[in-house]
């Protein structure tokens, strides 16, 4: 993970977006080009936006996330496997895009599961946040809105790949970091993200 690109704010309109990245594998996975892709969803609105400017947007949002991953075989199995087994990879897609995503999954949840403290709550989203904008001139320039937004940002990421049960959850469930993931991060070298999946040997 390259750790001099900036910190960018785009969660906040590209959030976890597991339908819209699920059906953007299958048509990658099908054989289309990028370039099909974004036209076969934006003339089928296959995301069911309400505007067209907007889906192909997003659309391009999700095949660039799903580039991040560098793995065919990872995009395949958005598209294929059961759904929970396809979100934790999504996550990891988000982790590989956004450095802000990479560093909280690390700092924060990573070291959670390392220490064995399962306690969760707005403190640590709070903390972690403070504690980039005093080492980061880009997150200190955002507004409170944006902060207030990525927070909330983080916390459905968390409720939709079960780490925890709800947005007011005070513990994190321990996760499993499926096979085929874990595989593929293992082959690309990328051990440093397992304890972000609670996965430490």
């Amino acid at each position: 993970m390259d750790h001099t690109y900036p910190y960018i704010a785009s969660l906040t309109r590209e959030p976890f977006l597991f339908y819209e990245m699920r059906t953007t594998a299958k048509l990658l996975t099908s054989g289309l080009s990028d370039e099909e892709t974004v036209v076969q969803i934006t003339a089928d609105n296959l995301f069911q936006y309400p505007t067209e400017k907007s889906i192909a947007r997003m659309a391009k949002a999700c095949i660039k996330r799903l580039q991040a991953m560098e793995d065919a075989d990872l995009i395949h199995a958005i598209a294929t496997q059961p759904t929970e087994i396809a979100k934790q990879i999504c996550l990891y897609a988000m982790m590989k895009q956004s450095r802000l995503v990479w560093e909280f999954m690390l700092t924060v949840i990573g070291e959670k599961y390392r220490l064995r403290d399962s306690s969760f709550g707005r403190i640590d989203l709070n903390t972690y946040f403070i504690r980039l904008q005093e080492q980061d001139d880009t997150v200190a320039s955002w507004s409170e809105g944006t902060v207030t937004k990525l927070k909330q940002v983080l916390a459905k990421i968390l409720v939709e790949t079960e780490y925890l049960d709800d947005v007011r959850a005070d513990h994190l469930n321990p996760v499993y970091l499926h096979p085929i993931l874990e595989n593929a991060i293992r082959s690309h070298g990328d051990l440093a993200v397992l304890p972000a999946f609670n996965c430490f040997s």
